[in-house]
């Protein structure tokens, strides 16, 4: 849950050109556990900032701190008291009601998991200051209907995951599409790939490179033709989104690599409204990435091809269905 804004306001006014020459001006706020926390602002530019700060854990020099849209993370000494602190901070074209948002999350992020070590707490503070990344990369408006439809699948594959037995924290690792992995899910040295759709008539799948379907580097490789039909009594995308955070509750480590997963795939929980519409699976098929199937890769295509992106209709496939556990005793996790 998001830490309450009225904080960060407060201290961020009270610091407002409070500033002379250059530096940093902060007031400690509430701590996450062992990590500890100020709102700041730096000087001359006046920049609002949350700084969390590590008495016993680095950030490596190599580590590329993450920067995005209106923000930015970097290694801050604002005390000289010889902590690890990082500042996430503002940068002047950023929104600062969106900013204000993010701090708020973030805070609430450290605060879901006070009771854990300072490395946990940094890891957790970079992977959602990532989400964010990945978010305000993609766009901050809610999802159009056909990224709702595509993330309401991978959802359902992700419920299916932990439904086969898979370890909650486990499966949801694997899903790495939200970071823009080349495939949905990795899992063994193999992948998953989900691709979903309404239609009754054909299954038009949309392959967005020459990698996707390129099983070269992945082994084996399968593609999870998930068809809905949008119905009253289904459920929507917070519906099912709600019905994962319940069956993971009480596993922090689940509960934040999926809060993670969500953000960056350009989930907002307020964004929910925007999702009326309910769905429910009529159907799932596994098929696998082999010789025979229908796709294009850089084996497969003229020399001098660089990028494509096409759409291959699932249902005239041939080969038979692996099924879920079939699957996933191939890629040796079951």
């Amino acid at each position: 849950m998001a830490r309450p804004s009225n904080e960060f306001i407060l201290a961020w006014n009270s610091l407002l050109g409070s500033g002379n020459g250059s530096g940093w001006r902060t007031i400690p706020i509430t701590p996450a556990g062992p990590c500890q926390l100020c709102a700041g602002r730096r000087f001359p530019g006046n920049e609002e900032a949350l700084l969390a700060g590590f008495s016993s854990v680095t950030v490596p020099r190599a580590e590329n701190l993450p920067e995005g849209v209106g923000f930015r993370v970097e290694r801050v000494d604002p005390h000289h008291d010889g902590m690890t602190w990082l500042a996430l901070t503002r940068n002047a074209s950023g929104s600062a009601d969106l900013f204000l948002s993010m701090v708020c999350d973030v805070a609430g992020a450290l605060d879901a998991d006070a009771d854990s070590d300072q490395p946990h707490l940094l890891r957790t503070l970079l992977g959602r200051v990532r989400a964010w990344q990945e978010f305000m990369r993609k766009g901050v408006t809610a999802l159009g209907p056909e990224a709702e439809i595509g993330l309401f699948g991978e959802l359902a594959l992700l419920h299916s995951l932990i439904d086969t037995g898979l370890p909650a924290a486990r499966a949801i690792e694997s899903w790495v599409g939200p970071f823009d992995g080349v495939q949905d899910f990795e899992l063994g040295a193999g992948a998953l790939e989900v691709k979903t759709t309404l239609s009754h008539a054909g299954f038009p799948a949309r392959i967005g490179s020459l990698e996707q379907l390129d099983d070269s580097v992945r082994q084996p490789l399968f593609v999870v033709a998930i068809r809905l039909r949008q119905t009253a009594d289904g459920q929507n995308l917070p519906g099912i989104v709600g019905t994962l955070q319940a069956e993971i509750k009480g596993s922090p480590e689940a509960e934040r690599l999926l809060a993670d997963r969500l953000l960056a795939a350009g989930y907002f929980d307020a964004h929910a409204d925007h999702y009326p519409r309910r769905f429910v699976v009529v159907n799932v098929r596994v098929l696998e990435v082999a010789d025979g199937f229908p796709r294009l890769t850089y084996g497969r295509v003229p020399t001098g091809i660089l990028k494509a992106a096409y759409e291959v209709d699932l249902d005239k496939v041939t080969g038979d269905d692996a099924g879920m556990d079939g699957a996933l005793r191939k890629l040796g996790v079951l």
